[in-house]
């Protein structure tokens, strides 16, 4: 039994989609007993897994979907990231980060991620419907944590498929693909509902946080030099495969080439938008990052909260998380893109477009009832994507010290 059939006898009476995040911390499935409760394992950018949504859901919370904007076509023509010279918008990027004077109590981040769901059986009427969640964070400068969850209001993905989504009768709930063989998942609409006001869930709070098992004590005293930076990273022990078949831990330094490179772009990440990095650390992993090989710049976009930023693309073909699954739940490609503002230093949104279409078939593992499984192009969520077009995000809405 792989992970995914595990997780599929825990689902409670409301069976709807969770963020892998929100699954840790309602099982505990994949967290050591002496592990603080957040895992730090990315949350995103993956095909998650979604049971059909029980009725009550609506009073509860409906499930989350962003109106934003998706892009049909591939970022402009990309350029390798210089070790130096004009142009570097990492390099910016870390310059203008290095300037920041961190003031207030807390470190506040606001973290929105979304799946863009197809509905139709055709690929001609088809339109895009955007499930999100929030995630709000407060860390005092004792290292202490508090959180908030909600669902956000669903929502068609572009001016285009709202028109779609209209002209088949505004339904106010659509079934969807999940992900998993034989599971179908509902999504409940609210094409009118506000954004930005969402009912919060109070998650447990007080302990210590932790960021791939650092502590902001520990993270306050990381290198500002950039391959020192690389160096401590190397050494931090976690479940860095996104397909394997153990669950063991060793340490980032283990892999080699992609893998490698996604481990370290990820963990950077989280020093960027969730850990309360200083200023000079958060420099440093900006420019270890445009040192690593296969980072490119290219061209320019727009995140779903209408922030235009640069594009930045990692040479990473699979939007499953790290440590998640021990078989493939997926049956295209993806390149995963940050979009940052150099001029402050800020990363807006990481999210993955599609490179390959989903196509074909892939065997899994037996399911729950010990017959074979097969995952097929139509239990795709995307699996009428075009290449280029976003299949999931991760949006920071808000990353900043504050008194609130």
């Amino acid at each position: 039994m792989d992970e995914i059939d595990a997780l599929r006898q825990m689902r409670t009476a409301l069976a709807r989609e969770e963020n892998p995040d929100r699954l840790a911390l309602r099982t505990n499935w994949r967290s050591a007993p002496a592990r603080a409760p957040r895992s730090r394992t990315p949350r995103r950018l993956t095909l998650p897994l979604m049971g059909v949504v029980a009725a009550g859901a609506v009073a509860a919370g409906s499930m989350a979907v962003l109106s934003g904007h998706s892009d049909p076509r591939p970022p402009g023509r990309s350029v390798p990231i210089r070790t130096g010279g004009d142009g570097n918008v990492l390099l910016a990027a870390a310059t203008s980060a290095e300037k920041a004077t961190p003031n207030g109590a807390y470190w506040h981040t606001r973290r929105i991620d979304g799946t863009i769901y197809d509905v139709g059986t055709a690929r001609a009427d088809h339109y895009k419907v955007d499930s999100r969640q929030q995630y709000d964070s407060w860390v005092g400068r004792d290292g202490r944590e508090s959180r908030n969850f909600a669902d956000l209001p669903a929502r068609p993905w572009t001016a285009q498929d709202k028109a779609k989504w209209q002209r088949a009768g505004s339904p106010m709930k659509v079934d969807v693909p999940s992900g998993d063989p034989g599971v179908v998942g509902t999504l409940f609409l609210d094409a009118k509902s506000p954004v930005g006001a969402p009912r919060p869930r109070p998650m447990k709070g007080g302990e210590v946080a932790q960021f791939y098992g650092m502590t902001p004590a520990q993270i306050a005293k990381l290198p500002t030099e950039p391959k020192a930076l690389e160096k401590t990273l190397l050494a931090l022990r976690d479940r860095w495969h996104a397909y394997s078949s153990t669950a063991g831990k060793e340490p980032l330094g283990a892999l080699r080439g992609e893998e490698r490179v996604r481990a370290l772009s990820d963990v950077a990440g989280v020093l960027l938008a969730d850990a309360p990095a200083p200023p000079k650390v958060r420099a440093a992993a900006f420019r270890m990052l445009a040192a690593l090989p296969g980072v490119r710049a290219g061209g320019t976009a727009t995140d779903p909260l209408g922030r235009t930023g640069t594009v930045i693309s990692l040479p990473l073909e699979t939007t499953v998380p790290l440590g998640i699954y021990t078989a493939p739940k997926q049956l295209g490609t993806y390149r995963r893109q940050w979009i940052i503002d150099p001029g402050t230093g800020t990363l807006l949104t990481m999210r993955d477009v599609v490179a390959t279409p989903p196509h074909g078939s892939r065997r899994l593992p037996p399911g729950d009832d010990g017959k074979p499984r097969a995952l097929r192009v139509q239990d795709m969520p995307d699996r009428f994507h075009r290449p280029g077009e976003v299949s999931s995000y991760e949006v920071y809405a808000v990353a900043e010290w504050t008194n609130s």
